[in-house]
């Protein structure tokens, strides 16, 4: 007996089949960017081996601050996720603004840290790479937040926008796939900076 699929049975499976190949893509990203940030912290061992030095600079207490911000903001899209399989529409709105907000927090905070580097004489262009670097991978990352965000925000529009389960379930894991991949970066990095100084 030969057995016909239904029509809106091929639009699931296609549909399915999308959320696959984009989640797919977004890994590629995830892996190519950790490869990005892995040259840019081995040019800095390199260049602190050759002349014997690291950046030389305390860091910023705003990095610190920055980093916490950023934690809470992925455990608030945690509850976010959670809230989106349970269908708590409310809860996932609140949890979601609430990552926004921290989100644009730590892009304030990156921003105040620059400034304090500047006033303490610490320059982009100067005669210390390892300096150059803070700002240049500290840059890119917040680069990625800014990319992060937009997945965000595209998760608060799909729910107010009262999208079916599937599909706010499948924002919401890109979101948290790229947000918490961002976060464990930025840890690695300050980590990274802090013990090469």
């Amino acid at each position: 007996m030969v057995h016909t699929l239904k029509p809106e049975d091929v639009a699931q499976d296609r549909l399915a089949t999308s959320f696959k190949a984009k989640k797919f893509v977004l890994w590629l990203f995830v892996v190519s960017s950790t490869i990005m940030f892995g040259g840019f912290t081995s040019y800095y061992i390199v260049f602190a081996a050759s002349k014997g030095k690291g950046h030389g600079l305390v860091l910023p207490d705003v990095f610190m601050y920055s980093t916490a911000v950023l934690v809470l903001s992925s455990i608030c899209l945690f509850f976010a996720a959670k809230a989106v399989r349970q269908q708590n529409i409310q809860t996932q709105k609140i949890f979601l603004w609430s990552t926004l907000a921290l989100g644009i927090a730590f892009g304030y905070l990156q921003v105040d840290a620059w400034s304090a580097l500047y006033q303490s004489g610490a320059t982009l262009v100067n005669n210390n790479a390892a300096i150059s670097t803070i700002y240049i991978v500290s840059g890119m990352h917040l680069l990625h937040i800014f990319a992060g965000l937009c997945f965000i925000l595209n998760s608060l529009w799909g729910a107010y926008g009262k999208i079916p389960k599937e599909n706010a379930v499948y924002r919401i894991e890109i979101a948290s796939i790229f947000w918490h991949f961002i976060d464990i970066l930025w840890i690695y990095l300050y980590v990274f900076l802090l013990l090469n100084s």
